[in-house]
C-alpha cells in the first residue's frame, strides 16, 4: 500500500499546486477586468482550462480514494497472508496505470480518472471477492402439501399415557306406540370399555447454537419445518394407521367398506360420492366430510357431459 500512498501524495500535491496557480491566474483575471472593463479572450481561456485541470484532479483523487476504501474494507477481512498479496499486486496494478503516472506531469482537460481493480488476482481460498455478494435475506422453501384431515376431528389433550372411555356397543330400539295401560316394551343399549394408547410422533433436526442464535430466520425455518413434519406423518396416522406396534387405528383401515345401495346407470366417480353418503345416512351416521386421493378428485373435475 506504500506505493497507492505515495501516488496519493503525489495527486495531492499536484492539486495544491494547480490550486495555487488557478488562484493566482483569477487574481491576475479580476484585476485585468478592473482595469479595463473586460477579459481578453487568451485570459479567459487560460483560467477556464485551469479550472477544469483542477477539477479534473479533484475527481481522480475522490475515484481512488472510494476505491482504495473499498479494497481496504475487503482486504481487513482476508487471511494475512492472503491480504499481503493483494495489496501488493492491487498497487502494481495502481502505479502502472498511464492515467495515474500522469497525474504527475498534468492532466487533458476535462479528463476522470477509473483506476479499475482486476479481482481475479485474490487466491480462489480467500472468501469473497472485491465486490461484495449480495446477500438475499429471504429463504427459499420448498412447497408444502395442504393438510386438512386434523380440521375434521375434534380434537382433546390429556396428560397421561393411556386413555379409557366407554362406547355404546349397540342399540336395539323397540319403541312403539302402546295403548294405555298395557305393558311398555324394552330397548336394550349396551356399553363396553375401551382403552386407548398415546402415542408419540417426533423427529429432530441438527443445528448448532451459535446459528440458531445468529440467524433468527433459519431458527424460525428449522421450526417450521419440524412441526410440518409432524402434521404430515400424524395425518398419514390418522387415515391409514393399522394400529400396530406404535402406530394409530387410522380411520381408513377401522372403517366399514363401502357398499353402494343402488346402482345407477352411466356411473361415475361423483355417484360414487352421493353412494357412500347414502350409505352413512342409511346408517345413522352424519358424515363431516369426503376425503379422496388426488387422482380420484382430478377424476372427478375432468368428467365432461
Amino acid at each position: 500500500m506504500s506505493e497507492m500512498n505515495e501516488m496519493f501524495k503525489k495527486v495531492t500535491a499536484s492539486i495544491e499546486e494547480a490550486s495555487s496557480k488557478y488562484s493566482a491566474q483569477a487574481e491576475k483575471a479580476l484585476k485585468e477586468a478592473q482595469k479595463s472593463g473586460q477579459l481578453s479572450s487568451e485570459t479567459r481561456a487560460a483560467v477556464d482550462k485551469m479550472a477544469v485541470e483542477l477539477n479534473a484532479l479533484r475527481e481522480a483523487e475522490k475515484t481512488l480514494k472510494a476505491q482504495v476504501g473499498e479494497v481496504e474494507q475487503h482486504i481487513a477481512q482476508m487471511p494475512v497472508a492472503n491480504a499481503l498479496n493483494v495489496v501488493s499486486s492491487i498497487g502494481q496494478q495502481v502505479v502502472g496505470m498511464e492515467a495515474v503516472q500522469a497525474l504527475g506531469s498534468g492532466m487533458e482537460s476535462s479528463k476522470r480518472v477509473i483506476a479499475p481493480i482486476n479481482a481475479a488476482l485474490i487466491s480462489s481460498d480467500v472468501r469473497g471477492t472485491i465486490v461484495a455478494p449480495d446477500r438475499q435475506s429471504d429463504l427459499l422453501t420448498q412447497p408444502k402439501q395442504r393438510l386438512f384431515i386434523r380440521d375434521l376431528i375434534a380434537s382433546g389433550k390429556t396428560q397421561s399415557n393411556t386413555i379409557y372411555y366407554v362406547k355404546q356397543k349397540g342399540l336395539t330400539n323397540h319403541a312403539r306406540t302402546v295403548a294405555e295401560n298395557t305393558v311398555k316394551p324394552y330397548s336394550t343399549i349396551e356399553f363396553e370399555e375401551a382403552t386407548v394408547p398415546v402415542r408419540t410422533i417426533a423427529h429432530l433436526f441438527k443445528a448448532s447454537k451459535q446459528i440458531l442464535d445468529d440467524f433468527s430466520q433459519l431458527a424460525s425455518l428449522i421450526d417450521m419445518e419440524l412441526r410440518y413434519g409432524l402434521k404430515y406423518v400424524e395425518e398419514q396416522q390418522m387415515l391409514f394407521g393399522d394400529g400396530t406396534g406404535s402406530n394409530l387405528n387410522g380411520i381408513f383401515t377401522q372403517a366399514t367398506a363401502f357398499q353402494a345401495e343402488l346402482n345407477p346407470s352411466h356411473r361415475t366417480a361423483i355417484d360414487d360420492l352421493r353412494l357412500a353418503m347414502l350409505q352413512a345416512q342409511l346408517a345413522r351416521i352424519p358424515a363431516t366430510g369426503h376425503v379422496l386421493h388426488f387422482s380420484n378428485w382430478a377424476q372427478i373435475e375432468l368428467i365432461k357431459d
